[in-house]
């Protein structure tokens, strides 16, 4: 009997214009500066052929070097400052989409397939993390300008 697919959805606002938040985005010198789930883990290379059909990856290590793994995939499609859907190395697919609140402000909510090791509390939470840590850089970004 096949197991029941679970999709899980997080997000987020930011405060920081649609053009600013898809450049932090998809930009690989933005992504290694918010891409982890807590301090002590960081992307320490990000290469983004950002493509219809083209890859992305990400190595994300533990700052102790304990470990690390590669986060990929292949892009399935790409609406310019909406949506991008992909599938991660593993089979498994994802949707960001991103939507214009208003002049500086906007939303981001991804959605993915959730996989079968861990407990589907620790991947929301890690997912959501993430996100947080992507608002808080462009935050800061925009407030920089």
């Amino acid at each position: 009997m096949a197991q029941d697919k679970v999709v899980i959805t997080v997000q987020t606002q930011v405060n920081a214009s649609i053009d600013t938040v898809w450049k932090c985005w998809i930009t690989p010198a933005d992504i290694i500066k918010w891409n982890s789930a807590s301090d002590d883990w960081h992307t320490t290379k990000a290469e983004n052929d950002f493509h219809v059909g083209r890859k992305f990856s990400y190595r994300m290590e533990a700052k102790d070097g304990s470990m690390g793994f590669d986060f990929g995939g292949v892009y399935d499609s790409i609406t310019d400052h909406k949506q991008i859907s992909y599938t991660m190395d593993d089979g498994r697919a994802a949707t960001v989409t991103f939507s214009v609140i208003d002049d500086k402000q906007t939303e981001v909510i991804e959605s993915f397939d959730a996989e079968t090791l861990n407990l589907i509390d620790m991947q929301r939470d890690g997912w959501q993390a993430i996100l947080e840590r992507f608002r808080n850089y462009v935050e800061h970004q925009s407030s920089e300008k």
